[in-house]
């Protein structure tokens, strides 16, 4: 199984909701770093997963697209807590639709929200 993986980092503004999570509650900021890895057992004909650029680009793309945002404004985290799990797996899904690997194969969003926490979504192709 070949692996390739790209990461940036970005930061972004949330509160939790629907519970009393302390000080989570109140609006604040994340330093999150996401990684995109896509997994296959087969390479293209040049010996690829997926061109790279291309996963740079697409990356690229959402973090621009989130960076410094409230996530709970955005239409995306519309009636969701915008936990990590969740903003995991709506990361996963866009880039996904942007990159359109090859199948079969398997997509997995890695993301931290500091040093110590993250949360993972994976999603076959």
């Amino acid at each position: 199984m070949y692996t390739v993986a790209v990461k940036r980092q970005f930061l972004a503004r949330h509160y939790l909701i629907g519970g009393d999570w302390g000080a989570e509650n109140d609006p604040h900021a994340h330093q999150y770093v996401v990684e995109v890895e896509i997994q296959r057992a087969e390479l293209d004909e040049h010996g690829y997963l997926v061109d790279i650029v291309k996963i740079e680009s697409a990356l690229d793309e959402a973090v621009d697209y989130f960076r410094d945002q409230q996530l709970n404004d955005l239409p995306e985290f519309q009636n969701l807590n915008p936990s990590l799990e969740h903003f995991s797996r709506i990361m996963c899904q866009r880039l996904l639709r942007a990159i359109e690997p090859p199948g079969p194969g398997t997509f997995t969003i890695k993301l931290w929200e500091n040093e110590n926490n993250w949360a993972a979504f994976h999603q076959a192709f």
